[in-house]
């Protein structure tokens, strides 16, 4: 079998957006600064066992740098750090990345956070979807990931209903954000599954 030879990652294409029935999955802009810092606001407690980051976003320049940073990631494709937005209402739902892993298989891993108010809806399987499927078809992905918390059972239970198989339990595989000792779960999807 000859290997073709691996693009360069800053010549694949990124989206514009991904349009699903009713969310939106696009690149964060600078003038989303204030949606998104009003959502972890909102969510910061939420978040907290889970997110390392959830307390930042405390002032609106604090976020502003951090959209600067992630757009830069997202240009060079050492991330592809996205949001998602609910169509009807133009609401900010959350955030999500296609993280790559390793470029030569294509590998990726996909994380995701959704607002406090916006759970509960299936807006974070439907957006997934959408990723999950541009990765395969769009990026030819040969493996996709998604780590959770063993205690979050709504993460995980998004990637069972995508299709993702778990693969690994990694016990007590790190300090969680919330000072717990972690177990890790490890999901994944390849073409096929």
């Amino acid at each position: 079998m000859s290997k073709e030879k691996t693009e360069h990652p800053m010549s694949v294409p990124l989206f514009d957006e991904l349009r699903g029935e009713r969310v939106i999955v696009r690149p964060y802009k600078s003038e989303d600064a204030e949606a998104l810092r009003e959502a972890v606001v909102e969510s910061r407690d939420h978040l907290r066992p889970w997110m390392p980051w959830a307390d930042t976003h405390q002032s609106i320049e604090e976020t502003r740098d951090w959209l600067g940073r992630a757009i830069e990631k997202s240009m060079l494709r050492e991330e592809m750090i996205l949001s998602m937005w609910h169509i009807e209402t133009g609401l900010y739902l959350g955030g999500t990345g296609l993280h790559p892993r390793n470029w030569e298989i294509p590998s990726f891993e996909i994380g995701y956070w959704l607002r406090k108010s916006a759970e509960g809806h299936g807006y974070v399987t439907e957006a997934m979807q959408l990723l999950v499927e541009f990765a395969l078809t769009e990026l030819k992905a040969q493996r996709i990931e998604i780590r959770c918390d063993e205690r979050n059972v709504r993460s995980g239970a998004v990637a069972s209903r995508l299709g993702f198989k778990q693969e690994a339990l990694l016990r007590n595989h790190m300090i969680a954000p919330d000072g717990v000792m972690r177990n890790t779960l490890i999901f994944s999807r390849i073409p096929g599954d």
